[in-house]
């Protein structure tokens, strides 16, 4: 359902001047889509969305300019099953085993979405270790990578 949501908000933000949280809540409501205030504030927060003036001293929602690469929840979903074959964990490490020459694509992906509880990752060819803080988050991050598949 994120995935979705993400993809939507994306959508919004690109074709509409969305100037509060609010406005975004309404808009996806009318998409179909059930949010609370929190769940739009923690989108905005992962999307990485910014405030850039319309004028007027009126201010909306938008992409970083200088973000080159967008990558969409459904390109993240579409990467994931295309490249990876094995969850494993041992302690605050996770440890996705990928198709040859996918692991550095995974990678990126996974740093691009920022999610704070990963410290970061290490990629080789066909495997990626993921740093997880704190440890008690692991099963959090290993479901969410499941949810990818």
């Amino acid at each position: 359902m994120k995935l979705l949501r993400h993809g939507k908000v994306k959508e919004i933000v690109e074709n509409a001047v969305i100037e509060t949280q609010e406005e975004l809540a309404e808009a996806l409501r009318r998409q179909g889509i059930d949010v609370t205030q929190a769940t739009v504030s923690r989108d905005i927060k992962e999307l990485m969305l910014i405030k850039v003036p319309v004028g007027d001293g009126r201010y909306r929602y938008a992409f970083p300019q200088e973000q080159t690469v967008m990558i969409s929840p459904a390109r993240m979903e579409r990467t994931f099953q295309d490249s990876v074959v094995g969850i494993n964990h041992s302690q605050n490490i996770i440890v996705l085993k990928t198709m040859p020459g996918t692991a550095q694509a995974v990678a990126f992906t996974i740093d691009y979405v920022k999610w704070p509880e990963i410290i970061g990752t290490v990629a080789g060819d066909d495997t990626i270790m993921v740093i997880v803080k704190p440890m008690e988050a692991v099963p959090a991050v290993i479901a969410k990578f499941q949810a990818l598949l």
